[in-house]
This record gives C-alpha cells, structure tokens and sequence, in this order.
C-alpha cells in the first residue's frame, strides 16, 4: 500500500491515503526509500518519524508500507554486534557507503548466508511448547545461544537436524494442532511489545559489580532499576563503563543514546581490548552495542532503547542475566519532545509530553527477575540501569523526577566531587538503595553477617560528619572534642580511602565482596581502637596519624589473593599503636 506526503516538518512528515495502515507499522519513504515509523492516525492520514535526514523530500513524494511492525532481528551473530538504533549492522553499512552513512540503507542485523553449527538438545518424540531449547549454538568461546521454540507454537517435535544453517534454514520441524510447523534460527520481535513470560519475581539477590560505593552503601539487585543522575563531567558514563566491564551479569547491552559520538568510540576501542576477569577473553564476547550518538537522526534515539530492551529479554529467555546500560534516557526524552511538538500535541512541564513517565515506566517495568516460558522452571533477568543527563544537575527537571518515582537505586552523581578528582562521584548523602534491606539475607549468607552492620556504621560515620563539618567550617577542628575528631578522620578514611576508587587501576577497579568487608573491618576496628585511646586521656595527633595509617590507605591497593591476610595484619597493628598511645597518657 501506498500514500503520499502532503506535509514535512524535520523528521515528521505526513502522508494522506495510509488509511489501511496500523499504528506503529514501518514505512518506507520517498525515492529513497529513507526508514520510518507510523506514530499517530488521523483518518487516512498517517504520521511518520523518520529515522534518517529528510533533506530533499517533497509533497507528492511515496510512501510505502512494509504492513509490519519495528522489530528486531533475534538470531545468532547478534553478540559482539554494533548496531544503529534500529538495528542496522554499522560495519556492514560503513562497507555500503564508506565512511558516512548513506541514507536510504537497509542491511539485516545478522548474516542471513553464515553458517553455524548447530547442535540439537530435545530429540524427536518431546512435547515442546514455546520457550524450550530446541538446541544451541557456541558463537564464541563464551557465549553458548541458545535456540528456543518460537513463542505461540507446541506441539510434538517430528524432527530436528544437526550440522551447519544459516539463520533463516529450518532446523526442527514441530507437529501442532493446525499443521507441521518448521522453525529456524532467526525469530523477529516487534520492540515496543514487551517479550512474555510466566512469572516476574521479586528480586532478592544482587548484582555485585565490584564498585565498593554501589556494593556497600547503595546495592542494586539483580533484575531491578537503578539511575545515574548527574551533571555534564560528574563521570555518568564512567560509571556505566565500570559497570558494563564488572558486573556479574552473563550479557552486556550497553545502548549510547544520544550521548558524543567520542564516547561510544571510546567502549568500541575499549572494549575489544578490555579482558574479561570471569572467562580471560575479550568483553566485546558477551556484549551488544548499540550506537545511536547525538550526530544521528533525533528521531532513532527513541528506537534505539527499544531495541536494546528487546535484544536484553531475548538472552533473558535464554535464562541468562543480562545488565542493560542506557546513555542516556534524557536524550531519549528529548527525542520524545521534539516529536510531541512537531505533532503539535499538548505540553506538559518544560515541554515535554504529558505521556513521559507512562513511557519511561514503560522502559522500566521490562526489567526484572522472570520465570522464563517453557517446560522447565527457568529464571532469567534483566537489570536496567540508565544514566539522566539533566541540565545543570538540576534534578527537579521532569525527567529526572519521573524517573526517581520509577527505579528504587538512585546513585546521585556530585559535581563538586568530580572537581575534586573523587571518583565514583556518587554523593552518599543524596544516594539510596530501596533494595538494601531485602537483599541483607543475601549479603548475611555470602558475605558474612557482619557486612550490613559494617554498612550501617560507615553511613553513621559519613552522616556524623556532615553534621560536624558545619562546625569545623566556622570554628575549625580544633574546637572538636576528642571523639568527634576521631569521627572526622574515620570519615576521611571512608571517603578517600575505601569509597574513591581508581578505574585505571589494575587492582583497585575491581574489590570483591569478601575484600570490601575486611577493608570495613579494618576502618572499625580503628575507629573503636583509636575512641578507647582517646578515652583513656591518650592524646588525638598520637592515636590518630600514627605509622599504620598510611597502611590503611593503602590497603585497597592490596592483591584479592593477599587482601585478607594484609588486612588482618593492619588491624593488629592499629590496636598496638592505639594501646601503646593509651599507655603513654597513663
């Protein structure tokens, strides 16, 4: 079917005679055949946003209807893949036009003519139903796809094959109830529509990213929602770097929407080289990138989180955990508000459309911790975590504040941290976790029981000092009693010495849980060592910049394999300084 433009307006055109088309259908228009997306029904006249420049469109022009949803192409091939927002391969465009993008292109998201080597694991005679593996494929060394029975058919498997397809040859053939049904590799999804499962459970476990600042003081779950919001420089996408390269999630999505063309370049450089500590190969082996940077059409950024989000379940289905980084939702909204304007709808607070935190909801409710589809009881999950990149740090913006009603972490980003070099500069006074208290029985069991006490008297301390920082700014630190300045420098330990942490550092970039409390255990074993000595009449400069306190700063720079017996060494040293100062005052 086809109509024609009577109206273009940037990326939205308007085509007359789209009477028999469907909300969301991809289009394809002009001589070009430049890719678009039905967005708002009005009669037989159609909204289009177009996903490419528009330049050199006219009235008149055609409009094609492809009479099918925007999807995703859902195969083996995707791992390791750098996508457009709407999932076109950039190394296989760049081969098309060079180095810069022609418009007009179209390329499948994964080689149609490869062959990969199949290997089935359900035999003929099982009863499948939608969700089962069928077989794998091993597309790297680290990543074992896996091929499920396509969602809506069950049936008896009448035959499956082993041996080299391609994607789209048929590899089982399944007996359901209107007819033999063959099944191949490829599936395709639409991506506005989240993909089913039986059951979404709460999450009681976290995701351990080895950032001792997320890890202590503000976990997330695994298959929760966390924001990252923070001025431009306060080191948001460093942050999500970190995360892609140390979380213990089996799949990394990591979607740069809308954000510097710079810093995608830099993951694609990165990443390649960066090793992966859990298999010794590259990370780009167990990640999907999707680049749809701030010089690309406004209109893909909305596109590209549907893509990512989409990408993320299906390995979710596979029973895998997959991390989902977004960079950044407020690009996102942004591309949301231009296209409310130029359709001319009502504005809501600061232009945006009134529909923003339906949206945003609507991106966040498909993260989760889900009984997969299928025969067997499966569990996959997929965590959403999205930096907000609001103006000038001000977090009273609607996006920003729709996004805090939504996720239950918020790892408030400080600008005046990241001026001081401190970084992760998340703002422990701003910061929280909704998840803490549900993940203690977690934490009790595999970290030992007094790692949440730890936590507890670290944000005592940073919250003590806070209150006490007021004073010491007006009458200085001398004018503090004894234990307040013992307070104030077990403080200062915490900040520059457990919660900083150097992302360059070979061993510093990651801590494990069981380092993170012997370091905790250090820190309160000074803090009760040095108020003893000090209340034993022991003078403050003597118990508090003693020898070992150089040592505790150091103790982060310690090996994982020589951490805990360093540690324990530190803190017997602390208690013989500290009693050997209290001897001293008697």
């Amino acid at each position: 079917m086809q109509g024609k433009i009577v109206k273009i307006s940037g990326p939205l055109i308007v085509a007359e005679g789209m009477a028999d088309s469907k909300i969301y259908d991809v289009v394809r228009v002009g001589r070009e055949k430049l890719i678009g997306e039905i967005i708002e029904l009005r009669g037989d006249r159609a909204s289009v946003q177009v996903y490419e420049e528009t330049a050199g469109l006219g009235p008149g022009d055609e409009v094609y209807s492809t009479d099918a949803p925007l999807s995703v192409e859902l195969a083996p091939g995707i791992i390791g893949g750098i996508y457009d927002g709407i999932q076109r391969p950039l190394v296989r465009l760049c081969e098309l036009s060079g180095e810069r993008i022609g418009r007009g292109l179209n390329a499948a998201a994964v080689d149609h003519d490869k062959k990969w080597n199949f290997i089935p694991d359900a035999k003929v005679g099982d009863q499948v139903v939608a969700g089962d593996i069928l077989g794998h494929v091993n597309e790297n060394d680290v990543v074992e796809h896996r091929i499920m029975v396509p969602f809506g058919v069950s049936g008896e498997l009448v035959g499956i094959e082993s041996g080299l397809f391609t994607v789209e040859e048929p590899i089982a053939k399944i007996r359901t109830a209107t007819g033999e049904r063959e099944v191949c590799m490829l599936q395709k999804w639409p991506v506005r529509r989240g993909r089913p499962y039986k059951e979404k459970i709460s999450p009681d476990q976290p995701m351990v990213t080895g950032q001792r600042v997320i890890d202590t003081l503000f976990p997330v779950a695994r298959g929760g929602c966390a924001a990252v919001p923070g001025p431009f420089g306060s080191g948001k996408t460093v942050v999500q770097h970190q995360l892609a390269k140390w979380a213990d999630a089996d799949i990394i999505v990591y979607v740069g929407c809308g954000e510097r063309g710079n810093e995608m370049t830099d993951v694609l450089n990165e990443f390649p080289e960066l090793v992966d500590p859990k298999t010794g190969r590259p990370l780009m082996e167990r990640t999907v990138l999707i680049a749809n940077t701030s010089d690309m059409p406004v209109a893909a950024r909305e596109a590209s989180i549907y893509t990512g989000i989409t990408i993320a379940e299906y390995f979710r289905d596979m029973g895998y955990n997959v991390a989902i980084m977004a960079d950044s939702s407020s690009r996102w909204a942004e591309a949301l508000r231009e296209m409310s304007g130029r359709l001319e709808e009502m504005p809501g607070e600061e232009g945006y459309p009134a529909y923003l935190s339906s949206r945003l909801a609507e991106y966040y409710e498909r993260a989760g911790i889900v009984k997969i589809l299928g025969s067997e009881e499966r569990t996959g999950s997929v965590t959403a975590i999205s930096a907000v990149s609001p103006p000038g740090g001000d977090l009273s913006e609607p996006v920003s504040q729709a996004t805090l009603r939504i996720v239950k972490v918020f790892w408030g980003l400080s600008a005046s941290l990241a001026y001081k070099r401190h970084f992760p500069a998340i703002d422990w006074l701003q910061s929280y976790s909704l998840y803490a208290d549900r993940l203690q029985p977690w934490f009790d069991e595999n970290a030992g029981e007094e790692f949440m006490q730890n936590r507890a008297f670290a944000m005592r301390v940073l919250q003590e000092e806070a209150s006490l920082s007021e004073i010491v700014r007006l009458v200085g630190v001398d004018a503090l009693s004894p234990a307040d300045r013992v307070t104030m420098e077990t403080a200062k330990i915490i900040r520059e010495d457990y919660l900083h942490q150097n992302a360059f550092h070979e061993t510093d970039t990651f801590t494990s849980l069981k380092k993170q409390n012997a370091m905790l255990e250090m820190i309160h074993a000074f803090y009760t060592s040095a108020n003893e000595a000090v209340s034993k009449g022991a003078s403050v400069n003597a118990t508090l910049y003693t020898p070992v306190r150089e040592k505790i700063g150091r103790a982060k720079y310690l090996p994982e394999n020589e951490a805990e017996e360093g540690i324990r060494a530190i803190i017997a040293e602390i208690k013989a300084e500290t009693a050997a100062a209290a001897e001293e005052a008697e």
